[in-house]
C-alpha cells in the first residue's frame, strides 16, 4: 500500500484530489484503507475505481466487463460465469460511469486545440432508408467529441 499515491475523495476537503502532499496515512492494512490527515475521513484503496464495494473476484469482473465492451450478449455472460443478469449491468455502469469520468478528470476543461480534430461521415441502409453518421474525434487525446445520426446529409 503506498499513500504517496492515493488523495483524499472527501469533496470537503481541502486537499481533495492532490497527490503527494503527505496528507495521507495507511489506516488499516487488513482492511486496505488510508485515513487523511487534513479532514480525518477514511476510504478504502479501490474507492474511486470500478472495483470500489465489488463482492466478485476482481480478475473474473474484468473478463466479465472485457467480454460486455466487445459486444457479448448478457445472457452468454451470465450462462459463462453465473452471475445474476443484475450484476453483470451492474458492473457495465459501474466500469462505464468510470471510463466516463478519467477523460474528464485529466482534460478538464481544457480548451481542444481544433486543428486537431477531425471529422467524418458514414452512411448506412436501413429497412427504413439511409442514415447518415457523422463524428468528430480530437486526435491527440483520441477523444470521441460527438455524433450524430441523421436521416439526411446535413452538409451546414
Amino acid at each position: 500500500m503506498d499513500p504517496q499515491a492515493q488523495f483524499c475523495h472527501n469533496p470537503d476537503c481541502p486537499a481533495r484530489g492532490q497527490t503527494g502532499l503527505g496528507n495521507i496515512r495507511v489506516h488499516s492494512r487488513k482492511e486496505r484503507r488510508y485515513r487523511c490527515t487534513t479532514c480525518g475521513t477514511t476510504f478504502a484503496a479501490s474507492t474511486g475505481t470500478p472495483f470500489y464495494r465489488l463482492h466478485k473476484d476482481p480478475a473474473v469482473f474484468v473478463c466479465v466487463v472485457t467480454l460486455r465492451a466487445y459486444g457479448s450478449p448478457t445472457q452468454a455472460v451470465v450462462a459463462a460465469f453465473d452471475w445474476d443478469e443484475r450484476t453483470v449491468a451492474d458492473g457495465q455502469d459501474k466500469a462505464g460511469g468510470h471510463a466516463h469520468a478519467v477523460p474528464h478528470h485529466f482534460l478538464g476543461t481544457s480548451p481542444i486545440a481544433r486543428q486537431h480534430v477531425q471529422a467524418d461521415a458514414i452512411d448506412g441502409k436501413t429497412a427504413g432508408g439511409r442514415c447518415w453518421l457523422a463524428m468528430a474525434i480530437a486526435v491527440p487525446y483520441r477523444l470521441w467529441l460527438g455524433g450524430v445520426v441523421s436521416p439526411i446529409r446535413d452538409l451546414h
